[in-house]
């Protein structure tokens, strides 16, 4: 009888979190309370929250709980490390501390099980569509975010807002091939970063890709609220073994 190899690291991406959301908030706190507790790390690949406005709105009870649960499971020894999207990049250092974890700069090479694992979000790597690397260029900007978070919270989710909405309709005129990665941008991150495993998300085109020697998993996009419902996380164990679940855990 063998017995599985333990957990050395989970990764999700793209939950999306928002108070309109609730069962896939509920779905992100089981996970927490069940699963992420049997590995030894925890990595979130961006866009855990749908926006942050800043780490002055940690005081939103929504906001609160969220570090909460993530604080409540770095104190059982699983170390959670937090690398920002396109859509929580102005996660700071209040956060961290308040949620117990590390920010990792991106792109973030992690040697696990022996293997070389590069990490991004995946937007930067989206540059075929050249509006949106403007966009990401200019919010990126360190005096830009300094100005942004200087306004009143209040102005700044109100800018937020407008920005998401603008987003939405941007997106009903672009193909998704525009949208996902490009291979030259893929390329350049494997010469760099001489991993021959890439992990990331942003796309929502959860998927397996070989690149000649180069493995490159996708993960999904959280949604438990509307239809159709999809979620799920990668893993791999000490034998090294790399693995795609689903929200029931079950392997895909």
């Amino acid at each position: 009888m063998t017995t599985s190899a333990r957990t050395l690291a989970l990764f999700i991406s793209d939950l999306h979190l928002q108070a309109s959301h609730p069962r896939t908030l509920d779905a992100f706190l089981r996970f927490l309370a069940e699963r992420a507790p049997h590995a030894e790390s925890l990595y979130l690949l961006g866009d855990i929250f749908e926006y942050w406005a800043g780490d002055d709105d940690l005081e939103t009870p929504f906001n609160a709980a969220i570090a909460d649960a993530l604080f409540q499971l770095t104190g059982q020894g699983v170390a959670v490390y937090w690398m920002a999207g396109n859509r929580d990049f102005l996660v700071g250092a209040a956060f961290a501390q308040a949620a117990g974890l590390s920010l990792l700069a991106e792109p973030h090479v992690a040697t696990i099980a022996g293997q070389r694992l590069l990490l991004v979000h995946g937007d930067a790597e989206c540059t075929g569509d050249l509006k949106y690397m403007a966009f990401r260029a200019q919010v990126r900007d360190p005096a830009w975010q300094a100005q942004f978070l200087a306004m009143p919270l209040a102005q700044r989710k109100a800018i937020i807002a407008g920005l998401r909405e603008g987003s939405r309709a941007a997106h009903t005129e672009k193909s998704y091939e525009i949208m996902d990665v490009t291979p030259d941008a893929i390329a350049a991150l494997h010469r760099t970063s001489g991993a021959d495993t890439i992990i990331h998300g942003h796309t929502h085109r959860p998927a397996l890709h070989q690149h000649g020697h180069l493995r490159r998993f996708v993960l999904p996009d959280w949604e438990l609220d509307e239809q159709p419902v999809r979620g799920g996380w990668i893993a791999i164990d000490a034998a090294g073994r790399i693995t795609r679940h689903g929200l029931d855990g079950a392997t895909l």
